[in-house]
């Protein structure tokens, strides 16, 4: 009848392959749902049985009864086909939900170890979101949109008409047409009878058969050909090898047509109730006791509550269920529901009624079903008023059958087919050759619990270790950038000295010096110096030794006769020997010839010996063991002068008697001497003092020789150390101290101080010094005359010492036996010289007393003290002063509240609003979110992941109003700033920066956690959390974890970001960005990079919709504009006036002003110079005032651009006029200095070249006084910390001409040249003297020729703010501003801590580091 219509094959595809029709559409029900709570918790142990133990006692039996019926295979499986057209429920829910099957223990197929911990994993099955709603939305409106009408009415007419009769033995009723108000949808208690009574049929294997009634042999793997395809070992196999061709399942329709099906009763094969395939990572399951879950999951009522819903009669006892039920079971299943038949569930029920065929209860809800959907169905094909079929075509369809279909595409002989495909009846052709068993078949391939995760757990590892590891990447690029910098600023800083190093070393040998064993040789260079000596270099050419050869010795040499003959040995009596190793033995005998014919020529001799290497070491006395005898040596001679106990001298060896008369007995050589008075061998000062000690003239101190020179300076009065001093420069030994030699006294102190004088300055204090002791005339002068010119500094003289470090490995040892008896380095102010609070209440020494600055030091030079007498202590402020600890605390966290304040607020609510965003975004994915099942799956991982995802974005974002440069220069002078501290942007930019990047630690942690459990999850679970990613396909396996990090868009901008993030933050650590600022510049500038990966990275919405947008659009617009403003003026090229290269690296750029640049004094600029690029810019503190017509920069060079700016800008060498290359220039930009005003009394505090903004500062404040006009600031304190006054002499300058103009005393300086050592130290005692006489006579400094008061050493802060508080006791509140090197500022912000802790002034301190 089909011929070769183009139908039939649509239609027996659909048959092969799989449903058309909409299946899963709302269930309806026919009896009320059964749950635990009456809505959805499903029943489940211990209310009900187990339900693998239920299979095993209802459905359990042997294989091999067929149809009571007659029914076919073919019919089965169109039956099962039919099922999965209408509805499926094997597709899982989402969010996954599970009611797991427990394995009682000691189960022979699934726990056969007893293990006891075996639970199969059931997924429920998908929830009707649209409960409640009409049912009566057509069932298969896209059906007619996918496949053709005839198809599906043929399709029907052979469910309705030929198979269910065959099924149910009965005839549907006559169609009466459509009945729009009947409902069609699927009752879950159809689905369950249908799909259990199917599985009672099931056979354990189907036949293969051709047109010829041949039944053919089935290939299996590890097993014989056998005669019929094992069902178990069947699923789910896409290419079966017995299917291969169109030709193969045609056999199969064949042999299914002509194979009858098992028994309809109870029992359900092994195949399925053992061996059905298993969900996720089980390879079986029981498909008995699953469909028992499931009906649980659908809320199935009991057996006898649906017999009463169809008004069928219950049974009154277990025996009444069936008479063909064995007794055995009934007892079983009885006992497994503790008697109680009431709880006996719809499916074990109605497998026990049945027997031959379904039992009343499944026949009657089975033909229900098909009936309602038949006559609710408005596109049925029979339904004539749909206009779909004429009368003609619907009596057509209604004469088709399957075996019709199947002749006309198979192109078999229809005698091959029973008239009638789902029954088989005796003398049909073909008969099957026998029942089957699982006798002749394969066995089926036992359980195996697959692991996800197997084989990835190294590779899992390495990717993290790698993720880890790129911080240390970007470390290692960023230390390779580095070096390739430091080293080119090296090149440039060496360009001018390497001449001068080759003509040092071109008469020098080049060797290793082994220092002793355990220790690593190093390159010098050994030179023969005039006068019998030899000269040690290191790789700098700087002198580490020089070895005097005396006449009287022999010079002693060993040479090594092995390895190489490559060492020598120089022994040195009384020091440590010379161990030398050259490259080869030609190099040592050039070294030894050269030797040879100097001590030739110095009139020496020279013995030489040659032994192995090893002897060679052993006889060497190494700087090591010369130090070690050294430090008891220093031991002991301090214990005499302190007159401390030979134990508190320090634990001596074992054999200690034999060390110390070997330590008593060495003596100290001239280099050995420097060394232990922190000085170099060539220094005048060390030549005159050992000269002097040195009484019997063998180039050696003894240790009587060092004890009686060390006690003059630890025990002497003033006059044994001044009659000492004047011994030691009597060079010409007449008893007289000639001008000239007092003048080479003086430079030798100026000489151990890095030569911090001019000899002009030296000339000019040795006269005034002559002139003011009334000496002018005098050219020689005698010790009293001597000691008469230090007859004001008895006070320092009397606690000058000797400062020694002690020699080799004992310093450490000897430090800690002398105690500088020193209490301070510096003056300090103080209202009145001698009365101070300070000076007694706070215990400070005496002789500070006589320099104190301001009032105290005029009364030193003769003038009346100035201002009210001095301010006592009242009783309460003393009360106050001796609170206990935790009062100072509390006060101490008082003051730091109050000064930071606006600090404090805004990062509260900047971090409460992260917060609030990490637990509102935490909170939704644990608690609220939509079902997807996600935070069931991985609960901690979506919490991190999330919650730090949406802190992240905000921070991300609001981050660029912190480099709003221009915007909040703007913000700082309304009134926001009252609240807001915008000069504390950078350091707000840095703590988001840092806290940010924790997040995204923690970001990535979360999703490393996600990555693993979607890696052993199902595809099922996975198909509900990201169902626009997974589909559910009957795929066991899930992706592997490098396909979430690598494959993903959000897995790999994720690892980009990482990358990106890891670069920026270690090229923006203090230590690079100061090496290699434009690695820090440019690698910055990857935020671009940053924020386009951000946008992508929530772009695919995985699991939210993109969110970083509603966080980024405000900031990135500001953000934007602020650097249109930057770019507007960027590009105006600035004309530079004046260029003048200063000392110590300094560059003093002087340009012009643009119209309408309007700056306050102490902020900022960003410049590029156009020589050097124009995208690098720099910033530098301005240090013109804001009246100067042009604007000027104090540049240090301190990196490579910085140096090749200098470069640029130095002067041409021939006569002509520069030419100098124009800048960029980007601000002004405020800063916490400019805020300076504010105060009444305010503390500058500069260090290095972060004086720079103060210079701006002072002469704006002198200029607005000259003018008259009014301000607060009435004292500037200025602080400058200086290595030395040559270092910033531009500043001197500057500072001299504050002074020049400083009418009204608003500025008080203070300088402290720190290079110099302690005060009292012999060696800067004659320093400070000079100092101290410069400023008495002539009222400036020496050193920088400044009315300012200069102080050798660092500033005490805490006394300086102390002594503030007695100059200014009206003032409440003190403005400090430093800026400089962080140790410095960590000390004054230490200082003022400390002070804050009273209840007095409040120090306010503002710092920038540079």
């Amino acid at each position: 009848m089909f011929g070769a219509r183009p139908e039939a094959l649509v239609l027996l595809g659909a048959l092969l392959t799989g449903p058309l029709a909409p299946a899963g559409f709302r269930l309806q029900r026919l009896v009320p749902a059964n749950y635990a709570d009456g809505v959805y918790q499903a029943l489940g142990e211990p209310l009900l049985p187990n339900p693998r133990q239920l299979s095993n006692a209802v459905s359990q039996g042997a294989a091999g009864q067929p149809s009571g019926r007659n029914r076919t295979v073919l019919g089965l499986f169109f039956g099962y086909h039919l099922l999965s057209d209408v509805v499926s429920t094997d597709r899982p829910g989402c969010p996954a939900e599970f009611l797991n099957i427990r394995i009682p223990p000691g189960d022979p197929v699934f726990d056969p170890d007893r293990r006891g911990d075996v639970v199969l994993p059931f997924q429920r099955s998908r929830w009707d979101p649209e409960t409640g709603q009409s049912p009566s939305n057509p069932r298969d409106l896209e059906l007619f949109q996918h496949a053709r009408k005839r198809v599906v009415a043929t399709y029907q007419n052979i469910a309705l008409y030929e198979w269910l009769p065959s099924f149910l033995q009965l005839t549907p009723s006559e169609y009466k047409g459509y009945r729009p108000f009947q409902d069609p949808s699927i009752s879950p208690e159809f689905l369950a009878a249908s799909e259990q009574f199917f599985s009672t049929m099931v056979p354990p294997g189907v036949y293969m058969r051709n047109a010829s009634c041949h039944f053919q042999k089935v290939w299996s793997k590890d097993f014989d050909n056998s005669t019929a395809l094992r069902v178990c070992n069947s699923y789910w196999i896409r290419e079966n090898p017995n299917l291969g061709s169109a030709e193969a399942v045609n056999h199969l329709l064949l042999g299914m047509a002509s194979q009858i099906s098992e028994l309809e009763d109870r029992i359900v094969v092994e195949d399925l109730r053992d061996y059905w395939p298993g969900p996720g990572k089980f390879s079986r399951t029981d498909y008995v006791a699953s469909s028992i879950q499931r009906g649980r999951d659908m809320g199935l009522p009991s057996y006898n509550q649906a017999l009463m819903a169809f008004g069928l009669n219950t049974p009154n006892n277990w025996s009444e269920l069936s008479p063909h039920v064995e007794p055995q079971v009934l007892e079983a299943t009885a006992a497994l529901y503790n008697q109680d038949l009431s709880r006996l569930e719809l499916l074990p029920g109605g497998l026990l009624e049945s027997h031959g065929g379904p039992g009343p209860l499944f026949t009657a809800i089975v033909l229900d079903q098909f009936v309602r959907l038949r006559d609710g169905d408005r596109y049925w094909f029979e339904n004539t008023r749909n206009g779909l079929f004429s009368e003609e075509e619907i009596a057509e369809i209604r004469n088709t059958t399957l075996r019709d279909v199947l002749v006309a595409v198979t192109n078999v002989d229809p005698s091959a087919l029973q008239p009638s495909v789902f029954v088989w009846h005796e003398g049909a052709p073909c008969p099957q050759p026998e029942q089957l068993t699982t006798r002749g078949l394969p066995a089926c391939v036992p359980l195996t619990v697959v692991d996800y995760f197997e084989g990835s757990g190294p590779g899992f590892g390495i990717t993290l270790v790698a993720l880890c590891l790129l911080p240390l990447v970007s470390l290692l690029i960023a230390a390779v950038v580095a070096y390739f910098r430091g080293r080119e600023r090296k090149k440039l800083l060496k360009k001018g000295k390497e001449s001068m190093r080759k003509n040092s070393a071109k008469d020098g040998v080049p060797a290793m010096e082994w220092p002793g064993p355990k220790e690593k040789s190093y390159p010098i260079i050994i030179q023969l110096v005039a006068d019998r000596g030899l000269q040690v270099l290191d790789r700098q050419l700087v002198v580490l030794r020089i070895i005097q050869l005396r006449p009287a010795q022999q010079v002693n040499l060993i040479l090594s006769s092995d390895r190489g003959c490559r060492a020598l040995l120089l022994k040195i009596p009384k020091e440590y020997d010379l161990v030398l190793l050259f490259n080869c033995e030609a190099e040592r005998a050039t070294f030894v010839q050269h030797l040879r014919d100097s001590c030739r020529s110095w009139g020496l001799d020279i013995h030489m010996a040659a032994v192995d290497e090893k002897e060679l070491f052993r006889k060497a006395v190494t700087k090591q063991q010369r130090g070690r005898i050294l430090e008891i040596f220093f031991r002991h001679l301090f214990a005499q002068v302190l007159d401390i106990n030979q134990a508190d001298a320090g634990s001596l060896p074992l054999d200690s008697s034999q060390k110390v008369r070997e330590a008593l007995s060495c003596e100290l050589s001239r280099a050995e001497f420097a060394e232990s008075l922190g000085l170099k061998p060539q220094d005048m000062f060390v030549e005159s003092m050992f000269s002097l000690a040195d009484k019997d003239g063998n180039g050696y101190l003894s240790f009587r020789e060092f004890l009686d020179i060390l006690v003059v300076f630890m025990k002497g009065s003033p006059e044994d150390k001044s009659r000492l001093m004047f011994t030691m420069y009597d060079l010409d030994e007449n008893g007289f101290l000639s001008k000239q030699e007092f003048f080479t006294m003086m430079g030798s102190f100026i000489e151990i101080s890095n030569n911090c004088l001019t000899k002009a300055q030296l000339a000019e204090v040795v006269e005034s010094m002559f002139r003011e002791a009334g000496f002018e005339d005098k050219e020689e002068l005698t010790w009293e005359d001597f000691h008469f010119m230090l007859r004001d500094h008895d006070s320092e003289l009397r606690h000058t010492q000797l400062c020694v470090k002690g020699g080799g490995g004992g310093g450490t040892g000897v430090r800690d036996i002398l105690k500088q008896n020193i209490n301070s380095r510096v003056s300090f102010i103080s209202r009145t010289p001698k009365e101070s609070s300070y000076a007694n209440g706070l215990g400070l020494p005496a002789l500070e007393a006589p320099e104190l600055g301001g009032s105290g030091l005029k009364k030193r030079f003769g003038k009346k003290p100035a201002g009210p007498p001095p301010r006592l202590y009242t009783e309460a402020l003393r009360e106050r002063m001796q609170r206990g600890l935790l009062a100072q605390k509390l006060q101490q966290y008082k003051r730091f509240v109050e000064n930071y304040l606006r600090h404090i607020v805004c990062v509260a609510v900047f971090s409460a609003v992260c917060a609030g965003l990490f637990a509102e975004r935490a909170y939704y994915y644990a608690f609220t979110s939509p079902s997807s099942g996600i935070s069931e799956t991985t609960f901690v991982g979506i919490i991190l992941s999330r919650g730090s995802a949406a802190s992240i974005s905000f921070m991300f974002s609001y981050i660029l109003l912190t480099m709003c440069r221009n915007l909040i220069t703007f913000l700082r002078e309304t009134f926001l700033n009252r609240y807001v501290p915008f000069d504390a942007a950078v350091d707000f930019h840095r703590w988001i920066a840092m806290a940010a990047v924790v997040l995204a630690i923690l970001h990535s942690a979360g999703h490393v956690v996600n990555v693993y459990i979607f890696s052993v999850s199902p595809l099922s679970l996975l198909a509900c959390i990201f169902p626009i990613v997974f589909v559910n396909d009957g795929s066991l396996l899930p992706q592997k974890f490098y396909w979430w990090f690598f494959q993903t868009v959000p897995g790999m901008t994720g690892v980009l970001l990482l990358l990106v993030l890891a670069i920026m933050y270690v090229f923006a650590s203090h230590h690079f960005r100061r090496r290699s600022f434009r690695g820090f510049w440019l690698t910055h500038h990857l935020y671009i990079l940053l924020y386009i990966l951000i946008i992508i990275h929530g772009s695919l919405a995985l699991v939210q919709m993109p969110r970083f947008h509603i966080f980024f659009l405000v900031p990135a617009l500001i953000y934007a504009g602020d650097k249109l403003v930057s770019l507007s003026r960027k590009k105006v090229e600035i004309s530079v006036v004046k260029a003048e290269l200063l000392p110590s690296g300094v560059t003093h750029l002087r340009f012009q002003r643009p119209q309408g640049f309007e700056y306050k004094s102490g902020q900022w600029v960003r410049i590029a110079c156009l020589a050097l690029g124009t995208t690098e810019y720099h910033p530098f503190t301005l240090t013109s005032a804001p009246h100067e017509d042009t604007l000027s920069l104090h540049i240090r060079a301190a990196g490579p651009w910085t140096t090749r700016l200098r470069e640029i800008y130095s002067p041409p060498t021939g006569g002509g006029s520069a030419r100098y290359p124009k800048l960029y220039l980007d601000g002004p930009f405020g800063e916490g200095h400019q805020e300076w005003h504010k105060f009444e009394v305010s503390v500058l505090v500069g260090g290095g070249i972060g004086v720079t903004p103060f210079a701006s500062i002072l002469k704006d404040l002198v200029f607005k006084s000259s003018l008259g006009s009014q301000m607060l600031c009435k004292k500037i304190y200025f602080i400058w910390v200086t290595r030395t006054q040559r270092q910033f002499e531009w500043l001197a300058d500057i500072i001299r001409e504050v002074e020049e103009n400083d009418r009204q005393d608003l500025v008080s300086v203070h300088i402290y040249i720190t290079q110099l050592a302690e005060k009292f130290d012999l060696r800067t005692t004659m320093l400070y003297i000079c100092e101290r006489h410069f400023q008495k006579v002539l009222n400036r400094s020496l050193f920088t020729g400044l009315h300012s008061i200069t102080h050798f050493g660092r500033p005490p802060f805490e006394r300086f703010f102390n002594s503030l508080q007695e100059v200014h006791p009206q003032v409440r509140k003190v403005g400090v501003f430093s800026c400089g090197p962080p140790g410095m500022t960590k000390n004054v912000e230490k200082a003022c801590q400390l002070i804050n802790r009273q209840d007095q002034v409040h120090f306010m301190h503002h710092f920038e580091n540079f």
